[in-house]
C-alpha cells in the first residue's frame, strides 16, 4: 500500500507490515467502502487537544471528519475537506468518534457517535449515534437535527445484506458507555469500565435493522451474541475473546462475519454466524496487537481481493494520534482467517 512517512522500524526494533496511507492528518478507526470502483475511507480525525490519557477516552477529542479516497490499490490517497464538524450537529457536544457510511438511492449516509449535551458523574454527555447525508461520498454531510432514536454508545457500523436490508451494529464498553445501558436505561452514575462480572456472559455489541429511510431503527435493539464452539456465551472475564468495541460485519460465501476489537488485550477478532443477528461463533484473531492502545478496523472487498484497514501509532508514538494502514486479507479454504501480524519480524 501507499507509504507516507514515519520511521520504518518501531521503537522496539520491529519492521512494520504496512505504512500509513497518509501523513497529512492523523486518522484512525477506518471504515472502508467501495463506491463506483473507488475506495472511500471514513475515519476518525485525530487531533492533539492536550488531554492526558485516561480510561474514559477524553484524550480522543476529535471534532470533525475528513474522508480519504483511493482510486486504485496502492495508489495515492486524497484527503478530503471537512465533511462534518461537531459544531454543526445540533444535539452533539463533543468527541466525534469512529464513523461509518452507507449508500442508497443516490444518497450517501454518514453515521457517527458523539456525546450529547447531558452531564454524567464525570461532567460529560452520553454517547448517541447520529446520521448525516450528502449527494457526494466525500461530503459535505448535512446532519439530522437529532440523534437516531433508540441509539446509544459508539462505533456505528452499517452492513447491507444481499436483499438490500441494512443493519447497524454498534457499542463499546469502558468509555463507550455500553455497560451503563445494561438494564435498557442509561445510568449516568454507572461504571466507567465494565460490569465487573467476569463469570457472567460478556456484554454484547448491539444490532438493529435500519428503516428504509436509513435514518432510524426499524425494530428494538438486539444483542449480537458471541458464543464459543459449544454454543455458550463468551464470559466477561475472557478478555482475549469478549467484545469491547469496533463491530464490523461482512458477508462471504453465505456466512456473516462479526469482527470486533477486544480493547484492553488489543486483538481484532472474528466470529461467524448464519444470520445477521447471530449468534456468532468465535473463531480467532484477525490481527495481533498493533503499536498503540486502540485497535479498530474494517474489512472490504475491492477489485477481487479482500483488505484489512486498521490503524496504529507509527507516525506519532501517541495513543490518541493514529494513522490508518491497509493490508491484504486472505481466507483459508474453510473460510477461517489466517492471523495477521502488524510487524514483519
Amino acid at each position: 500500500m501507499a507509504a507516507a512517512g514515519g520511521d520504518a522500524v518501531s521503537p522496539d526494533g520491529r519492521s512494520y507490515l504496512s505504512q500509513p496511507l497518509t501523513s497529512e492528518i492523523y486518522t484512525a478507526d477506518p471504515s472502508g467502502h467501495v463506491f463506483d470502483g473507488k475506495l472511500y475511507i471514513y475515519a476518525s480525525h485525530d487531533i492533539d487537544a492536550g488531554i492526558p490519557d485516561d480510561d474514559l477516552g477524553n484524550q480522543y477529542a476529535m471534532r470533525d471528519y475528513r474522508i480519504l479516497r483511493m482510486d486504485r490499490p496502492g495508489g495515492p490517497v486524497t484527503v478530503g475537506p471537512v465533511a462534518l464538524d461537531v459544531k454543526d450537529v445540533p444535539w452533539a457536544s463533543q468527541q466525534m468518534w469512529a464513523p461509518d457510511a452507507a449508500y442508497k438511492d443516490g444518497t450517501y449516509y454518514l453515521y457517527f457517535p458523539a456525546r450529547d449535551k447531558t452531564k454524567d458523574k464525570n461532567g460529560v454527555g452520553a454517547f448517541r449515534i447520529g446520521v448525516a447525508t450528502s449527494k457526494s461520498p466525500m461530503g459535505p454531510f448535512v446532519p439530522e437535527p437529532n440523534y437516531i432514536e433508540g441509539s446509544f454508545s459508539i462505533d456505528p457500523s452499517v452492513f447491507t445484506d444481499d436483499d438490500g436490508t441494512s443493519y447497524m451494529y454498534f457499542g463499546g464498553i469502558w468509555g463507550g458507555q455500553l455497560q451503563r445501558w445494561n438494564n435498557g436505561v442509561y445510568d449516568p452514575q454507572g461504571s466507567d469500565t465494565d460490569l465487573m462480572q467476569d463469570d457472567q456472559p460478556a456484554i454484547s455489541g448491539k444490532v438493529a435493522r435500519l428503516s428504509p429511510d436509513m435514518k432510524s431503527f426499524a425494530e428494538p435493539v438486539r444483542d449480537a451474541l458471541i458464543v464459543d464452539e459449544a454454543g455458550n456465551p463468551v464470559l466477561g472475564g475472557d478478555h482475549d475473546r469478549r467484545f469491547f468495541e469496533a463491530a464490523w460485519v461482512f458477508k462471504r460465501d453465505g456466512k456473516y462475519y462479526f469482527t470486533y476489537s477486544t480493547g484492553d488485550t488489543h486483538y481484532l477478532n472474528y466470529a461467524i454466524g448464519d444470520s445477521p443477528y447471530g449468534p456468532f461463533t468465535y473463531k480467532g484473531h484477525i490481527l495481533e496487537p498493533v503499536q498503540g492502545w486502540t485497535s479498530h478496523h474494517s474489512i472490504v472487498e475491492w477489485n477481487g481481493k479482500w483488505y484489512l484497514l486498521y490503524h496504529d501509532t507509527q507516525l506519532s508514538g501517541k495513543n490518541h494520534l493514529r494513522n490508518v494502514k491497509m493490508t491484504e486479507l486472505t481466507f483459508n479454504p474453510d473460510g477461517t482467517i489466517p492471523t495477521i501480524s502488524p510487524f514483519t519480524n
